[in-house]
């Protein structure tokens, strides 16, 4: 797996960050939270143009819905590998793709947006998916 440099891949991890997201970087963050109670939001953060011009602009929209997730939460791919393939692992049987956005309730995927889903698609398009998910869930 590529490691970018990290001055490259922080502008995009901060976009998250503002919009409230926790950074995970290791396999046991990311399968200690999964198992909460409640819902979690994990999202696949990518250097790729979809997850900058669609995915993460969506997610900023989507998380301002007044029902949200109990947890927001990112791995970023092409960086922490533990982390990301236990994100990934949690997401079978959808195979691994970047960017992903997955949402679990009480560590169970109950919906799942994956990068052909982002791919040609607005992000507002996008974000409706996400809140139509977060008031069925959360």
């Amino acid at each position: 797996m590529t490691t970018y440099p990290e001055y490259m891949v922080a502008p995009m991890r901060e976009e998250l960050n503002v919009a409230g997201f926790e950074q995970l970087r290791s396999a046991e963050e990311v399968n200690t939270i999964l198992k909460s109670e409640g819902t979690v939001f994990l999202v696949v953060n990518s250097v790729c143009g979809c997850a900058a011009a669609n995915a993460r602009p969506a997610i900023a929209i989507a998380v301002k819905n007044e029902k949200t997730p109990t947890h927001l939460v990112t791995v970023f791919a092409g960086m922490e590998k533990d982390a990301v393939d236990a994100a990934r692992n949690a997401m079978l049987p959808y195979p691994p793709s970047s960017p992903a956005m997955a949402l679990f309730k009480d560590g169970k995927l109950v919906h799942m947006i994956e990068r052909h889903h982002i791919e040609g698609r607005r992000a507002d398009m996008i974000a409706d998916n996400l809140i139509q998910a977060f008031n069925e869930y959360c």
